[in-house]
């Protein structure tokens, strides 16, 4: 079978789906590997690197020449309708947000697995791309506050006196949350963190930051996720934390309830109690922002009294770092393409929990349940009520 891995179209996307590296784990398994050329060039990975690595190098995608295609972002539909039926996809669907896409790939008759419904269980570990891609986007945050704060991060003890070191406050201890406070203790500041779930407390000590305890009920998903939270227990949250923000000299938000709307963290009136010259980072910009005027990939700065707040909504986040990020994702990919390869032949066997959670669409139908409940929904102006 011929798996074909495109160069990514999206403005700001350099990651790749397949690096020279794990070409030869596919090749070994009987599969055959084509790479549209200059793929990998972000990624630090030329052609010459696949070819040696023993993968075609092609100028175009023919659809009709595709029996496995590995890709980062979503599909556009008009990608997704050239396909022939069976073809398999696997790569990042955003099911809940690219509903046309998923038509798409459901009326083409091919059998798609989308990265971010891997299933969070032991076995599927090496295939988890949102914790893969969230590691390398939580690093890049605290970074990207750094290069902004107008002040250090770490203490210094010098003869013209002690510089006291920045205060991180980061919300979100998921992957991308506990990697930024790790990093922010890397850079020598005092880190603290909030979660809604009590849970997190202990990973958040683990990595050097001190946990933020707002005495609210408890609050846990499925999967280790987070849910949304009621109106009122929001409302209620924002009050709590607003002194912690205050506080801050750096603000990372990186809150997200899979499937919906990021969840609004801090106010405009929150950013308004920050000190001048703070620096606030919300990584969830892109799914609609935990911090109240956040847009992502803008800069903004916020007026505050004697002086303004910084506001980075971060975008492609895992795209900035493009080589480990690529590095990464590149493994998770091959590696649950393996899990579905016998003899030479992607053969998908869904009575597999990991197969059967991570399938968005196969013959004709959308598989996964929540996706196809978006689906049946009246649409209004393009979008499901």
């Amino acid at each position: 079978m011929r798996v074909v891995v495109p160069a990514e179209v999206l403005p700001g996307e350099r990651r790749v789906a397949v690096l020279p590296d794990v070409v030869p784990s596919m090749t070994k398994a009987g599969l055959s590997v084509a790479v549209q050329r200059g793929a990998g060039i972000h990624a630090l990975a030329p052609d010459e690197a696949y070819t040696a690595a023993g993968a075609a190098v092609v100028d175009t995608m023919d659809a009709d020449a595709v029996d496995v295609l590995l890709h980062v972002r979503p599909l556009i539909p008009a990608v997704a309708a050239r396909l022939r039926p069976g073809t398999i996809t696997l790569g990042f669907c955003a099911p809940s947000t690219e509903l046309d896409g998923v038509r798409a790939l459901a009326a083409a008759g091919v059998t798609s697995f989308a990265m971010e419904l891997v299933p969070r269980i032991s076995r599927a570990q090496s295939m988890d791309a949102l914790t893969s891609q969230a590691l390398v986007a939580g690093y890049r945050c605290v970074l990207e506050a750094a290069m902004r704060l107008p002040r250090f991060f770490p203490l210094f003890m010098t003869a013209a006196g002690t510089v006291p070191p920045a205060k991180v406050l980061v919300l979100g201890a998921g992957v991308a949350g506990l990697q930024a406070i790790a990093t922010a203790k890397r850079l020598g500041a005092v880190v603290s963190a909030y979660d809604v779930r009590p849970s997190s407390a202990d990973e958040v000590r683990s990595m050097g930051g001190t946990f933020v305890n707002l005495d609210l009920e408890a609050v846990e998903g499925s999967g280790g996720y987070a849910r949304e939270l009621s109106a009122d227990r929001a409302v209620r949250q924002q009050e709590l934390l607003a002194p912690y923000v205050a506080d801050a000299d750096v603000l990372v938000t990186t809150a997200a309830v899979p499937g919906r709307r990021a969840p609004v963290l801090v106010t405009a009136a929150m950013l308004a109690g920050m000190k001048p010259g703070s620096v606030v980072v919300d990584l969830a910009a892109e799914s609609g922002g935990n911090v109240e005027g956040a847009r992502p990939g803008e800069d903004l700065e916020v007026p505050v009294a004697a002086g303004v707040v910084r506001l980075l909504g971060m975008k492609d986040a895992a795209s900035t770092m493009p080589v480990d990020a690529s590095r990464l994702y590149a493994k998770n990919v091959a590696n649950l393409l393996l899990l579905m390869t016998k003899d030479g032949a992607v053969t998908p066997d869904f009575d597999d929990e990991v197969v059967a959670g991570t399938c968005l669409t196969h013959a004709g139908e959308v598989r996964h349940a929540p996706t196809a409940q978006l689906l049946a929904e009246p649409q209004i102006g393009g979008a499901a009520r």
